[in-house]
């Protein structure tokens, strides 16, 4: 904050604004209270205005600092993507859209070839959990053993499983390009099953849940699905690569320019 714009506050009220952590009142008291004065508003109306600016301003920054917690990987919004584009109806779009399926602790499973919208849209509705105040973590099936192994040197697994359903949306994505280790499948079941009826959980795939016996275990596989698939919407994503169509029509890269005739 600048000097000028403290300076406008009356030194005793600056100082327990700042005891206080009122930094966004402290930031919009000067406007709002010359405002005031020019058009002698109602103190109370005053006040809040000031509190609003407060509220709004801490919710900013809860907001900032879950999306950078949440590790999205892409920053992919709404707003990029391309709705009329996706194979995924548009009813089914504006439903999961409401993000009614996260206050019911639904799963959202997004299986189809690659390239075809299933991690942009799982990311932008993980930034619109976000905007609408839930807690969310983002993970590869490799970030995600890799995490809960980790704890297993320690004893702290049963934390670290904690700590990640404590988040209202946990997204695993990418599932099904390569065969998965038996760690990986122990991970993601451990998952499943802490945040089964608790959480929800968006997972995105190559290949349908039933497919995931051909790439883990039998077993883990079976007890994972179960969990999965017991209250979730399964959407089936269809057709060409986006990626390779945008290449081959030149848009995937700035085109070169040719300076020898320069």
């Amino acid at each position: 904050m600048s000097t000028a714009t403290s300076s406008a506050l009356p030194e005793d009220l600056d100082r327990v604004l700042r005891r206080m952590r009122l930094r966004y009142l402290r930031k919009a008291a000067p406007e709002v209270l010359a405002t005031a004065r020019a058009q002698r508003s109602d103190p109370a109306e005053v006040l809040r205005v000031l509190l609003d600016e407060e509220a709004s301003g801490r919710n900013a920054a809860t907001r900032r600092m879950r999306r950078k917690k949440a590790q999205l990987p892409n920053g992919k919004t709404l707003s990029s993507w391309r709705p009329d584009e996706s194979s995924i109806s548009e009813a089914t779009q504006n439903a999961l859209i409401t993000l009614e399926w996260l206050q019911r602790h639904e799963n959202l499973v997004l299986s189809g070839p690659s390239g075809t919208g299933k991690s942009h849209f799982a990311e932008a509705l993980a930034n619109l959990a976000i905007e609408k105040d839930m807690r969310v973590a983002w993970h590869t099936l490799e970030t995600l053993t890799a995490t809960i192994m980790k704890s297993k040197v320690d004893g702290s697994i049963a934390r670290t499983v904690a700590r990640i359903c404590g988040n209202d949306l946990i997204v695993v994505d990418d599932i099904g390009l390569l065969p998965v280790a038996a760690e990986s499948a122990e991970a993601l079941y451990r998952v499943a099953d802490a945040t089964y009826e608790r959480r929800s959980i968006a997972l995105t795939s190559n290949i349908h849940p039933s497919g995931f016996d051909t790439i883990m275990p039998k077993t883990t596989a079976t007890a994972t699905v179960d969990r999965l698939l017991h209250h979730a919407h399964l959407v089936a994503t269809k057709g060409d690569s986006h990626r390779l169509a945008e290449a081959l029509a030149g848009k995937g890269v700035i085109p070169l320019t040719d300076d020898t005739n320069e």
